[in-house]
Order: C-alpha cells, then structure tokens, then sequence
C-alpha cells in the first residue's frame, strides 16, 4: 500500500550500496527492431561535451539528446508506440476487434502527445486528460494531434484518476498510462519495455567512439519508468554495471522520499517548471526496480534545471528542464560540500564515464522558452 504524506520535506541524497548487484531480466530482443521499422526512426544523437567533463572532474561526460524523437521533442514516443502497438494488436486478436479504439491517457505533456499522435497515425481516438500547471502550449500541442483534452482542476494524481474512470465509461476505450498501481500494471510494462530502445542505442554509440560501458547514468525522474527501464537495461547485463542516479525536483520528490523511507509513498506535490516529473507517486510496476537497482537519488530545484539548461543550450544540446535536471542532479551529486562521499558512494574517479539522459527539447517544455533564467 502507497502511503500518502500530505507534507513532509523532500530529502536532498539517498544512497544504497549493493545495487549494482542486484539482477533482473532483460526487456524484449524485438523492441528496438519494431521502433527501427517505423518511418522516420533515426537514433538519437549521443553527444560528448568534454567540458562537462572537466567542471565534473571525470573522464567522459555524454548527453542522451531526445530533443528529437519520431518527429516529437521527448524520448516518450518510444513507450507510447510499443504500448499501442501491442494494445492494438493483441485486440485485433481478440473479440474486441472492431472500430476505432479511444486511446485515454493523463499527462503533464509529452506522454499524451505521444499516445495522441500515434493515435492519429493509427487511424484511432486520443483522449488526454491534463493536470493543472501544464503551459498552455503544451496542452494546444496534444490539440494539434486531433486528440480531445480535458484539463483537470488538480495534479498529475488527480488526472490519471479521472484518465481511469473515463474508460470505465466509455466503450472501446483503453487506459494506455506510463504509471502502474495495483490491477494495472500490463500496459506500464510495455511502455517501460518501449524504451529499451534508448539503452540500446548508447550501448552501440558508446562503442563507436571506444567508451566502453558508463560508469554512472542520470536519469530524471517522474513516476519512475524510464528509471525502470534503465535499471533493467543495466542490472540485467552480466558485468560492467553502471550506477544508476534518479533526479526529481525537491518540490516533487516521491521517489526520493520512498527510497528514504523504504516503502513508496505519495508526496503533496509543488509548483515546477520541470512538468513532466512533477509527479508524486511512484509506479507500483516500478518501485521494486528503483529500491533494489538504483544507487542514489537526488532532488534539484528549478534554478539548478534553469542553469543547466542555459549551459546545455550553450554547448549546443537543447534541453527543457526535465531534460537537464540529470545535469543539474550530477552537479548536486559531484560538487560541493559532502561531494567526496557521493562520489565514493557512486564509485566514480578521474576516469569515470557519465551518460546524462536529456529526456525533452525545448520545445517539449515551454516554460523555458525565451526565459533563459527561471528564478
């Protein structure tokens, strides 16, 4: 049972030893060779930025850029489209064939604009339900996709509830969200699967340019899947495991909070310009990946996304806030007072590679747009 706190300060750290030992299976052979079948599949750029790596005080610092991904600005049309996929072809399979499917999601932006357009391109409906604090472009955005938008006077929470009880009132409709609870778990765990793609990718450029394996990998963090997938992706291979660094905003750290605690909780959520990780409660499908598979956390303020964003665009990677909270997270781990011991717990040295997940473009995150420094 998730545990709701109605108020409690989010932790800055937590670190667990013996993560890297934890195993798991792998995610699916087939997923990168279905995304590798759509039109207009490319991988997207792995970039190095040696000058990150100098301030970080490691070997190698590379940046995940998914400012592009399917034609969309952010990595999640890549759970969205295995989901879909499987959803639709397991009913063609069954009895429920017949007619278009009304495609139902709740999201803070880039999740539902994924599920609108690959409702669009389906030939399918596309309901979204959008919580309170999404700018008003990304919301006109999922419009564009020909989906139908609802906006919700309440959270993130709050949107998936009324996501839910929509498809338990409408006919031929499918709930096709990137947060799992308790009965609902299936179609999480293709979203999470769909993003195996990414991993894969890195593996293949990291080779190219003679990285080898990362030492350390920052993925920012909403409910908690794309951090499932990274953990599944790295504790299921059999050496050479990385550490695994979650990043959430200090006003909305339910994973940190959980992992404090040891046992998921909900956590009141604030008001941030990193939208798309305002979330408050984690996955139920992903929670036992990030207690055992990750190595730390960390909670980041918008400032510290605002300024890494700055630096990010400066170096030629266009990042939203959610993109460069991983930035703004290894800056909070590496530097300053306590630094020595995080990176002991990480088990980074002067010749350590780093692989940053910037999981949005600027594009997919308007508040940032023509305000280069957010207070």
């Amino acid at each position: 049972m998730t545990e709701t706190l109605a108020s409690l300060p989010a932790p800055a750290w937590f670190a667990q030893p013996g993560a890297r030992t934890w195993t798991c299976p792998p995610a699916p052979a087939d997923v990168h060779g279905f995304h590798a079948s759509l039109p207009g599949y490319a991988p997207t750029p792995l970039t190095e930025l040696p000058t990150l790596a100098v301030e970080l005080g490691v070997g190698r610092v590379f940046v995940k850029d998914e400012s592009c991904r399917l034609g969309l600005p952010a990595f999640k049309a890549l759970g969205a489209s295995w989901a879909v996929h499987r959803t639709l072809a397991e009913r063609a399979g069954s009895q429920e064939a017949g007619g278009p499917v009304t495609l139902v999601t709740a999201t803070d932006g880039n999740h539902g604009r994924a599920v609108a357009r690959m409702a669009r391109l389906l030939g399918q409906r596309a309901h979204v339900f959008v919580p309170e604090g999404v700018h008003p472009a990304a919301t006109a955005a999922i419009a564009a996709e020909e989906a139908r938008v609802t906006e919700v006077a309440g959270n993130y929470d709050e949107a998936v509830r009324q996501a839910a009880d929509a498809v338990a009132a409408t006919p031929a409709a499918v709930l096709i969200q990137d947060t799992a609870w308790p009965g609902y778990e299936r179609i999480p765990g293709w979203i999470v699967e769909g993003y195996a793609t990414l991993f894969a990718e890195i593996d293949t450029q990291l080779a190219a340019v003679e990285a080898g394996l990362p030492d350390l990998v920052a993925v920012p963090v909403g409910v908690g899947s794309l951090a499932q997938a990274a953990v599944t992706h790295y504790r299921s291979r059999p050496a050479g495991a990385a550490a695994l660094l979650s990043v959430e905003p200090d006003s909305a750290a339910g994973v940190l909070t959980s992992l404090t605690r040891q046992a998921p909780v909900t956590v009141t959520t604030g008001v941030t310009t990193m939208t798309g990780l305002n979330c408050g409660t984690p996955s139920t499908l992903a929670w036992p990946y990030l207690r055992d598979g990750l190595d730390a956390a960390i909670a980041v303020t918008d400032a510290d996304s605002a300024r890494a964003a700055d630096d990010l665009a400066a170096l030629g990677v266009p990042s939203g806030p959610c993109g460069a909270a991983s930035l703004a997270g290894v800056r909070a781990a590496l530097t300053g007072d306590g630094a020595a011991a995080r990176r002991t717990a990480l088990a980074l040295g002067p010749a350590s590679t780093l692989v940053l997940l910037s999981t949005e473009g600027t594009a997919a995150n308007p508040h940032h747009v023509g305000n280069p420094r957010l207070p």
